[in-house]
């Protein structure tokens, strides 16, 4: 991982506490679109669409930098 996904991998780590979380810069390493995996027990019957939610929040001043993000949560 680059400095940045480890940035936001650090981010996502400390708000769920997942059970496993990846985060990759998919732009070709400009930083301006990522596909990020989290799972998560926080995510426990919460529908999918408010998991992302949550995440997005989480996550808004970064990606109000970026073209687009491709995003899977998934409960434990």
């Amino acid at each position: 991982m680059d400095e940045y996904e480890k940035k936001i991998y650090g981010i996502l780590k400390s708000e769920f506490e997942p059970k496993s979380l990846s985060v990759k810069d998919v732009s070709g390493g400009c930083g301006s679109m990522f596909a990020i995996v989290v799972e998560s027990e926080r995510f426990k019957g919460i529908p999918m669409i408010k998991q992302h939610r949550l995440v997005n929040e989480t996550l808004k001043d970064e990606i109000a930098q970026w073209h687009g993000l491709q995003l899977k949560t998934k409960s434990v």
